[in-house]
């Protein structure tokens, strides 16, 4: 295949070796000249493992090109890779300038090019913010080029995932690949080129593919400073910080897995409240700033008011709670975040009624009995063992339970009229689903 690769950076010099090492006609494109001249003399223009060498090899392969001239670059292509930086401007935001040049430069020489028999591929590797490619680059290349996207040519975004020092390792055994794209055509494409890397090849949507980029980088901050904060409390309590977080990593159940890691409700229950609570107490006892636990407990709480505010922009007075427990398949009510917003809710003067099949006043013993009777001491007028009772009298439905059983029955009850609030994250195929407003989804 022929390639344009814009930007020479880490991530474009390892893709321009990597790609001609392949056996693919390669151009690189950038505006320094040096970095053009070492290409040319075949050296490295960034220092990473096994540079040297791979560079030396495909510029003698007679595969790789270079020029400052994105239209020549694009018109001697069939797939164009941009990676162009990115970098912060002084409030934070992502300045954009280099790449909103280049879709005005890439959109005119798509003019240049004209209709072809297979629709020149523009391939997003930058990270961009969510809504970039559609929202800003697409109009600037559509107006430049005459074009329309998924017609004329095909705008997507692959975000990469090269870790400086190991970057070729990470191109040649990548995670997975993944693909965001608006047409059957492109992602046919992509797949062509990097559909034989020992990975799953994933298809989604352009904005997801963004936003995916910025979720995993904001991922690796969070447990590099979750590890960090974990060693200053470990040092300050005598305890071997990288044994401890060696233990933690060799749970692939629950740590190094998919579990937690789905949109939902606040957190809550006998364990995770308490016990962030108790590890900020130890640090504060002992002089250890560990900032990024200590908003977690907050950060939670926001979770709650979202909810709180869903309801209330509900417009209804009368409410039926289908779930009370802090976790589905437990009657274990100890800082359920259902108990929390039930109790706000009451103080609001609002109307509740609850069902709940696994909880029964009767049967709470301990300290799950002790907490209800603090937080609700009059649940006992709320709380009904009859679905129908609680759906029969409320003008809005709070559902906090995921359990099959009662979403089917909660389907084959629910009146048209009464508002939905979704607190679970309904599955897709869900009949409620579509009625549902969600927390954040």
């Amino acid at each position: 295949m022929k390639i344009s690769i814009f930007g020479l950076g880490y991530v474009g010099a390892v893709s321009l070796a990597c790609l001609a090492r392949d056996g693919h006609q390669v151009i690189g494109v950038d505006i320094d000249a040096t970095k053009l001249r070492l290409i040319t003399e075949g050296k490295t223009p960034v220092v990473e493992e096994g540079m040297v060498e791979l560079m030396q090899t495909v510029a003698a392969s007679g595969r790789v090109g270079v020029t400052t001239d994105a239209e020549q670059a694009v018109l001697g292509s069939e797939l164009s890779l941009v990676c162009v930086g990115t970098p912060s401007a002084p409030n934070g935001s992502q300045d954009q300038a280099a790449i909103l040049r280049l879709a005005e430069q890439m959109g005119r020489a798509l003019a240049l090019k004209g209709r072809a028999a297979e629709p020149h591929v523009v391939v997003f590797r930058s990270t961009l913010v969510p809504g970039t490619v559609e929202d800003v680059l697409r109009p600037i290349v559509e107006r430049e080029s005459g074009g329309q996207d998924g017609v004329d040519f095909h705008l997507c975004f692959q975000p990469e995932f090269l870790r400086e020092g190991s970057s070729i390792r990470d191109y040649d055994k990548p995670p997975f690949t993944v693909v965001g794209a608006n047409s059957e055509a492109a992602y046919k494409r992509l797949e062509q080129l990097f559909g034989h890397l020992p990975c799953k090849f994933l298809r989604t949507s352009v904005r997801s593919a963004e936003m995916m980029k910025y979720c995993c980088n904001n991922f690796h901050a969070l447990k590099i400073t979750f590890a960090n904060e974990t060693a200053r409390l470990c040092a300050a309590l005598g305890v071997d910080a990288f044994e401890v977080m060696d233990l933690v990593c060799q749970d692939t159940q629950l740590n190094i897995s998919r579990a937690y890691l789905k949109p939902g409700f606040a957190f809550g229950g006998s364990c995770l409240p308490k016990d962030l609570r108790a590890t900020m107490h130890l640090a504060r006892m002992r002089d250890v700033e560990i900032p990024m636990l200590g908003a977690i407990l907050a950060s939670n709480e926001h979770h709650l008011d979202a909810a709180f505010d869903k309801v209330m922009a509900a417009g209804k007075r009368r409410i039926g709670f289908v779930g009370l427990s802090f976790k589905t398949g437990t009657d274990d009510l100890r800082e359920s975040p259902l108990v929390t917003l039930a109790e706000r809710l009451i103080g609001k003067g609002y109307e509740l009624r609850i069902y709940d099949p696994e909880v029964h006043l009767a049967r709470l013993l301990g300290a799950n009995k002790s907490f209800i009777e603090r937080q609700l001491p009059h649940i006992g007028q709320m709380l009904h063992a009859d679905l129908d009772a609680v759906v029969g009298a409320s003008e809005a439905i709070v559902l906090g339970s995921s359990s099959a059983a009662v979403l089917e029955a909660l389907a084959a009850r629910l009146p048209p009229e009464v508002a939905l609030i979704d607190l679970v994250g309904l599955p897709a195929d869900s009949p409620l689903s579509a009625r549902a407003r969600g927390l954040c989804w």
